[in-house]
C-alpha cells in the first residue's frame, strides 16, 4: 500500500506518494499525521488516502507516525479539499486548521556558528555582525527565531553570505511537536489504615515525622490515588517525605495523565429549559424536523434564524443541541468573539454539565491540545468557541450553530487560508451530514438573499422575550422599590417591545451652543439612569483618546511611519509629557510631539473622541458614576473580557464605555439606556458594505437595552440623521433596509448579484507592489478572454488599497467581479511571490479596504 500525503510546506500544492515501511504497515490510515522526506528536508504531512499504485516510478518511505490515532476523519479531509478549492488555497493549509498549536509543525532551518570561519571575506555589514553576535549569545537558532529577532530586515541574504564566508552552518530541521499529554505524580495509601496508624515511630523525629503523619491521616480518607500537589497543600509535606513513606511501604507513588481543562474553574448554575413562547415553539417544531431529517442521512438545507435582539434564539440553539446529543451526535456552537465565550459557555454548561469543551486562541497550547484530544475521542459532545472551534475534530458531528452570523469576526483574512466561517460551516455540514443553523437579528444581505434563492429554511422570531425577572426583582428589593408591572401578555412566555430609538442631530446641538460630545438628551437620560440605580452603555466605534493628531497651520496629520495610518493619542498617568501615540494596526508608538514635524508650528492638537475621551468626559460630568471601559486596550490580558463583564453584570459599575465588543450579543438585564456617541463612523468608507455594517452595528448595540421589566431606550447621535442605514436602525426595520440595500447592490452589480475575488500584492518597495499588481491584472485579463468570460466578468484595478501602507508593506489590489469567478481561476497558477513581494487571494471578502 502507498500513502498520498499533503505536506505541510508553504506554497506547495497537491499530494505526494510515499510507500510504507514494514513497521508502519497497518498502522498508517487516512488522516494520519506523519513525517516524510521532502527534497533535502523532513516535513510533516497528513495522509489523504491510501492507494495501491503510486503515480511515480520511485517512492520514498514514510518516516514516522507522529500520532497513533488519525487526526482527521475522512469526511473532514473531504471538507478540507472543498475549502481549498473555494478559497484558492492549498489542501495542506486547510488540513492544518484541524490541528492544535504545538502539534502542527513546519520544517525550519537551523543556523549555527562554525568554530572557525573558512575564509576571510573582508569586513562584515552591521546586520551580519548582529546575526553572529546573537548566535554567539544564544547558540544555534531556527529561522523563525531569527525572523522575530530581525523583523522587516533582509537577514536571510545576510545569513547566506555568512554561510558562503564559512561563518555559519545552515541545515534543515523539523521541530518535534511541542505539546504532549501532561503527567502528574500520584500517591495512595499502600497499607491498611490500622497498620499505617501504628507505624508512627518509624516516620522520623520532629517536624518531618509530624508532616509524614499528616500525610497518612489525609490519605486515610482517600480511596483513590491523589495528586501529590493536593497532599502537599493539605499536610505541608514535600516529595522527600513521600519518598520516605514509600520506602517504608506505607504509600505507593505513581504517575497518571491529567487533563488541562480551561473550564475547570468556571462557575455555572444548572438550569432547566424555560417555557417557549408561541414564536419559539413554532420555530422549534420546524428546527426539530430538520435535525431529524439530517440524523436520518437525508439532505437537510441550512436553517437561518432571523430573530430580533432578545427574541430567544439561544434557547432554540440549546434545544437543537439537546436533540442532537440525544441522537448520539455532537454539536459545535460558534460565537463571533472570545469576549462572548464566557457568557455563552456558562449558559451551555448549565444545560449540559460535564459535556462542554472550550476552544479559542487565548487558551494555552496544553489546554487546546487536551481539549482537541478529548473531542477527537468523542468525550465532549458540545464545543463552544469562535471561528477556530469549527475545526475541532468531532467524530460524529450532527449540528453546527453559527450565532451572530453577520459578524465580520467570522472572517479570517490575515493568514491563509482566507475563509469565512459561515461558508465553511455550510460546506462542513454538507460533507458531515450535519445540520447548519445560522442566526442573527441582522443577517447579511447576501446570506438572506441566498437563503431565499436556494430554498433554505428561514425562521423568524419577531418579538422580544421578557427575561431576567429574578435579577430585576433582586434589584428592586435591594433599592426598596416596587417591581414594574408585567406586560399584558403575562405568563412565563411574556414578550416585550423593542426599545424606542431617538436620533439626535448633532448639527442642531452645535447651533444651540452645545459643544460637548454628549447631546442634551443623552446627558438628561444618563442622569435619570444613575438616579434610578440602573445601568447605561455608551458605544463608540473607536478606542484611545483621539482619532488623529492634526496641525491647524499646515494641515499635517501625524501618521505611523510603518503603516501610513493616523496614530491615536493615549493619555498616560503622570501628565502630558508621558502621553503616547499608538498605531492600532502595528502597535508602533511614539511620544506626542510639542510642535508640528512638518512646519514646526505649536498649533498641533488631537481631534475626535476615543473611548478614553468619553470616559474622562463622563467622569467629569458625573463624578459619582462608576465607570468601566471595554475595548482592545483594556482586554489585552487573558481573562480580562470575563472580568469586565462580570463586574458590570454584578452592578459594580454604572456605565460601560466600549467599542464594537458591546454590539456582540451581550445579555445585560439592568441596562436601560444605550447611547451611540457618533453613529457616522464608518458610514462613508469607500466599501460596498459600509451602509450594511453601520445598520448592523447600530441595530445590534441598540439591542443591549430594554431586555427586562425595567424597559429601555436608545439615543443615536449623528451628523447624518437622514441616511437610510440610520433611519432603518432607528425603526428596527430590517426588511426596509434589506430591500433598499438589495436595490443598490443590483444597480452596481455587487454581491449577491455578482461575486468578488480580491487579489492583494504587498511589498516594502512601492514600485514592486505596483508592478506586481499590474502584471497580475494582465494575466487575469488574459484568463477572462481565454475562457470566454468577457461579457460577464470585469476587473477593478489595479489600484492602491484604501489603507495603502500597513506594517511597512505597500498594498495594491485587483478585484475580479463575475457570476462565478472561481470558474475563471480554476486550474490557473497564481504568482508564488518571494522575499520581496507577497500575493494573497480572498474569495468573497467582507471588505475591500
Amino acid at each position: 500500500m502507498y500513502a498520498q500525503v499533503a505536506v505541510n510546506v508553504p506554497g506547495v500544492t497537491g499530494v505526494f506518494d510515499y510507500h510504507l515501511p514494514t513497521e508502519l504497515e497497518g498502522r498508517v490510515l487516512p488522516g494520519g499525521l506523519v513525517s516524510v522526506p521532502f527534497g533535502r528536508q523532513t516535513v510533516q504531512g497528513i495522509v489523504v488516502r491510501m492507494v495501491e499504485q503510486p503515480q511515480v516510478l520511485e517512492t520514498r518511505p514514510v518516516g514516522e507516525l507522529l500520532d497513533p490515532e488519525p487526526v482527521l476523519k475522512e469526511y473532514q479531509i473531504r471538507f478540507a479539499g472543498l475549502l481549498a478549492e473555494e478559497t484558492c488555497s492549498t489542501l495542506a493549509v486547510c488540513l492544518q486548521l484541524f490541528l492544535p498549536p504545538g502539534l502542527s509543525q513546519q520544517a525550519d532551518t537551523l543556523y549555527q556558528l562554525r568554530e572557525t570561519p573558512l575564509e576571510n571575506g573582508g569586513p562584515l555589514t552591521p546586520l551580519q555582525s548582529a546575526i553572529l553576535a546573537k548566535l554567539h549569545e544564544r547558540g544555534g537558532l531556527r529561522g523563525r527565531q531569527l525572523e522575530a529577532t530581525f523583523p522587516h530586515r533582509n537577514w536571510k541574504e545576510a545569513a547566506r553570505k555568512l554561510e558562503r564566508l564559512g561563518y555559519l552552518l545552515i541545515q534543515p530541521v523539523l521541530p518535534p511537536p511541542t505539546v504532549r499529554p501532561k503527567r502528574a505524580h500520584m500517591v495512595q495509601l499502600a497499607t491498611p489504615q490500622a497498620e499505617a496508624g501504628a507505624t508512627r515511630g518509624g516516620l522520623g523525629r520532629g517536624a518531618a515525622g509530624e508532616r509524614r503523619q499528616r500525610v497518612l491521616e489525609f490519605l486515610k480518607n482517600e480511596p483513590w490515588p491523589v495528586m501529590t500537589s493536593w497532599v502537599y497543600a493539605a499536610s505541608g509535606a514535600n516529595f522527600q517525605d513521600l519518598t520516605r513513606l514509600a520506602e517504608l511501604g506505607l504509600v505507593s507513588l505513581s504517575e497518571a495523565e491529567t487533563w488541562r481543562d480551561p473550564l475547570e474553574q468556571t462557575e455555572w448554575v444548572p438550569h432547566t429549559p424555560p417555557v417557549l413562547t408561541p414564536d419559539q415553539q413554532g420555530a422549534w417544531e420546524v428546527l426539530r424536523s430538520a435535525i431529524q431529517k439530517a440524523a436520518s442521512n437525508e439532505p437537510a438545507p441550512p436553517v437561518l434564524v432571523h430573530g430580533v435582539t432578545g427574541s430567544g434564539k439561544t434557547e432554540l440553539y440549546l434545544s437543537a443541541i439537546a436533540e442532537t446529543i440525544s441522537r448520539g451526535k455532537q454539536a459545535i456552537f460558534l460565537v463571533p468573539e472570545i469576549s462572548l465565550t464566557p457568557q455563552t459557555v456558562r449558559r451551555v454548561m448549565g444545560r449540559f454539565p460535564g459535556s462542554v469543551g472550550l476552544v479559542h486562541s487565548k487558551l494555552s497550547p496544553g489546554e487546546r491540545y487536551d481539549t482537541w484530544r478529548r473531542a477527537r475521542a468523542g468525550a465532549l459532545p458540545v464545543i463552544v468557541g469562535p471561528r477556530s472551534a469549527l475545526f475541532t475534530p468531532l467524530p460524529h458531528l450532527g449540528l453546527i450553530v453559527v450565532d451572530e452570523c453577520h459578524d465580520d469576526s467570522y472572517y479570517q483574512g490575515e493568514i491563509q487560508p482566507a475563509y469565512h466561517a459561515v461558508e465553511a460551516a455550510h460546506l462542513y455540514a454538507q460533507q458531515s451530514g450535519a445540520l447548519a443553523v445560522f442566526g442573527s437579528a441582522t443577517p447579511p444581505v447576501s446570506l438572506m438573499y441566498r437563503a431565499h434563492r436556494e430554498h433554505w429554511t428561514v425562521l423568524t422570531l419577531p418579538n422580544r422575550i421578557l427575561a431576567h425577572r429574578q435579577a430585576v426583582e433582586h434589584q428592586m428589593n435591594r433599592l426598596g422599590r416596587a417591581l414594574p408591572p408585567l406586560p399584558a401578555s403575562g405568563g412565563e412566555a411574556a414578550t416585550l417591545p423593542l426599545p424606542p430609538v431617538q436620533v439626535v442631530d448633532m448639527r442642531e446641538e452645535l447651533k444651540r451652543g452645545n459643544r460637548s460630545i454628549f447631546s442634551q438628551p443623552l446627558q438628561n437620560k444618563l442622569s435619570a439612569v444613575l438616579a434610578a440605580s440602573q445601568q447605561a452603555i455608551l458605544f463608540l466605534n473607536r478606542r484611545g483618546r483621539a482619532t488623529y493628531v492634526f496641525c491647524r497651520d499646515c494641515g499635517y496629520v501625524l501618521r505611523c511611519s510603518h503603516c501610513d495610518l493616523p496614530m491615536t493619542l493615549h493619555i498616560e498617568p503622570g501628565g502630558s509629557r508621558n502621553d503616547i501615540l499608538v498605531c492600532h494596526t502595528c502597535n508602533a508608538t511614539r511620544k506626542m510631539p510639542k510642535t508640528c514635524p512638518q512646519c514646526e508650528s505649536r498649533h498641533i492638537r488631537h481631534y475626535g473622541a476615543g473611548t478614553e475621551t468619553v470616559e474622562a468626559e463622563v467622569q467629569a460630568m458625573f463624578p459619582q458614576a462608576r465607570l468601566l471601559r471595554w475595548d482592545a486596550s483594556t482586554t489585552g490580558r487573558k481573562g480580562m473580557h470575563e472580568i469586565i463583564l462580570s463586574h458590570f453584570v454584578n452592578h459594580r459599575a454604572d456605565i460601560l464605555i466600549g467599542t464594537q465588543m458591546l454590539a456582540k450579543g451581550l445579555d445585560l438585564p439592568l441596562v436601560t439606556l444605550v447611547g451611540v456617541v457618533l453613529a457616522d463612523v464608518g458610514l462613508n468608507f469607500p466599501d460596498f458594505r459600509a451602509a450594511e455594517r453601520t445598520f448592523q452595528l447600530l441595530t445590534q448595540v441598540a439591542g443591549r437595552a430594554g431586555r427586562s421589566l425595567l424597559g429601555g431606550e436608545v439615543i443615536i447621535q449623528t451628523f447624518q440623521p437622514d441616511t437610510y442605514p440610520i433611519q432603518a436602525a432607528s425603526q428596527h426595520d430590517y426588511a426596509g433596509f434589506y430591500e433598499k440595500e438589495l436595490q443598490k447592490r443590483r444597480q452596481i452589480q455587487y454581491p449577491p448579484f455578482k461575486k468578488l475575488v480580491r487579489f492583494e500584492v504587498r511589498s516594502q518597495k512601492p514600485a514592486l507592489a505596483e508592478e506586481g499588481s499590474k502584471k497580475l491584472a494582465s494575466r487575469i485579463t488574459q484568463w477572462i478572454a481565454e475562457g470566454g468570460y468577457k461579457e460577464s466578468a470585469s476587473l477593478i484595478g489595479p489600484v492602491p488599497c484604501f489603507f495603502e501602507k500597513v506594517n511597512r508593506q505597500y498594498r495594491w489590489q485587483v478585484i475580479l467581479r463575475a457570476p462565478d469567478p472561481l470558474a475563471i481561476l480554476r486550474g490557473r497558477e497564481l504568482p508564488a511571490g518571494g522575499e520581496n513581494i507577497v500575493y494573497s487571494v480572498e474569495v468573497s471578502p467582507p471588505s475591500l479596504l
